[in-house]
């Protein structure tokens, strides 16, 4: 789960990371009185989830409360739109209005979980202010790690060695270590899965602080944190995959034109895979899960088909728990119901297989059966063209 800028800072503070003053503003008059209380300068920033918010005019300095109200005018309700939002953007209904600081030097600081290794990796590199994805392929080796071991924690030792590494001296190592550390315990207590400061600067007063962060929250670990779950803005988020969560699914929207209803993530992702390989594109993830009723196939197809770029749709089940004559009628009985005009690929394996194939061939609806996973997937493709 992505959260606002203002409020990963919010939530950093609490755990001891320092950050310029700041608050958050829904209009026009607040972010003037916000401006006039922190003492100006102050940079109005744009609250979206997506980075690049610079580069598309959502970030910019206010000297004079003139220069607030003209520049919280402009922003406020602009449909912003950076690398990350795509052509589509996204409309701007908050700002940050935090007090300008004098940068001496921009850095970069991250924590993320390393799968492989399953443990926390914490990256700093000196080419802060940019994106990490390009200093990775500019300069891989300005980019510096370090392995956390769960049972021990971050070690005084690893922070030292990258502040060494990004060229910090004096009392600055001992607050770099002090917001790294920081960081750690926010990512361990609140089950971030990521955290990037981007960037951490220092300042000409030499204090360390962060002034640009961006936090992922893992969604598997909310149960625990009923807090930090109602930080979701729905206005974020794409509404199908709200509205796919109410119903027990999982579903990611993509750009592609192939719809598929998958029961299990590891054949969801291999069903993309396969797509991809024949040539086509996926248009989404979803899975219906091992326990699929009628309604919950049913609601599937109804956030398909909201899609108008859906050419054909790929239904593709191993029938264990989930037997393929109760998931076959829920395709049948949705597919009259919604009134699909879209070609249906249907692959069914597993439990009733035989019985599932019998109700689909008599259901009347334009259904192409297939057994051969290749050849399911070649088959929707040519449909969807």
């Amino acid at each position: 789960m992505k959260i606002h800028e203002y409020q990963a800072k919010e939530l950093l503070k609490k755990f001891g990371v320092a950050l310029p003053a700041g608050r958050v503003a829904s209009t026009v008059s607040e972010a003037k009185s916000t401006a006039e209380e922190i003492g100006l300068p102050v940079v109005v920033k744009a609250q979206i989830h997506a980075g690049g918010r610079g580069k598309g005019g959502g970030i910019k300095v206010a000297k004079t409360s003139s220069e607030v109200e003209s520049i919280s005018k402009t922003i406020l309700g602009m449909n912003l739109v950076t690398p990350q939002t795509g052509p589509e953007g996204k409309k701007v209904k908050k700002v940050l209005i935090e007090k300008a600081t004098q940068i001496k030097k921009e850095f970069y600081l991250g924590v993320v979980v390393d799968r492989a290794k399953s443990r926390f990796v914490m990256m700093a590199s000196s080419e802060g202010g940019v994106e990490i994805e390009e200093v990775a392929a500019r300069s891989p080796e300005k980019i510096f790690k370090t392995w956390v071991d769960p049972t021990v924690g971050l070690q005084g030792f690893q922070t030292r060695q990258l502040a060494f590494q990004l060229g910090l001296q004096g009392d600055a190592i001992k607050k770099f270590g002090n917001l790294a550390l920081a960081l750690y315990r926010f990512c361990v207590g609140s089950d971030a899965s990521l955290v990037e400061i981007n960037p951490m600067v220092l300042t000409q007063d030499g204090d360390l602080l962060a002034l640009d962060c961006k936090v992922n929250l893992d969604d598997n670990a909310l149960f625990r944190h009923p807090d930090l779950a109602k930080l979701l803005d729905p206005d974020e988020e794409d509404p199908n995959e709200l509205e796919a969560k109410e119903h027990g699914l999982n579903y990611i929207s993509l750009n592609g034109n192939i719809g598929c209803l998958v029961n299990g993530a590891g054949l969801a992702m291999a069903t993309m895979d396969i797509i991809k390989l024949a040539g086509g594109e996926p248009c989404n993830f979803l899975d219906v899960g091992g326990g699929a009723s009628q309604e919950s196939v049913t609601e599937a197809f109804k956030i398909i088909l909201r899609n108008t770029k859906v050419k054909a749709i790929f239904v593709n089940i191993f029938g264990g728990i989930l037997r393929c004559d109760i998931l076959a009628n829920g395709i049948v009985a949705a597919a009259k119901e919604l009134g699909v005009k879209v070609p249906l690929v249907v692959r069914l394996l597993g439990t009733n297989v035989e019985l599932g194939k019998e109700i689909l061939k008599k259901s009347g609806l334009n259904i192409i059966s297939e057994d051969d996973f290749a050849m399911a997937a070649k088959k929707v493709v040519e449909v969807a063209r």
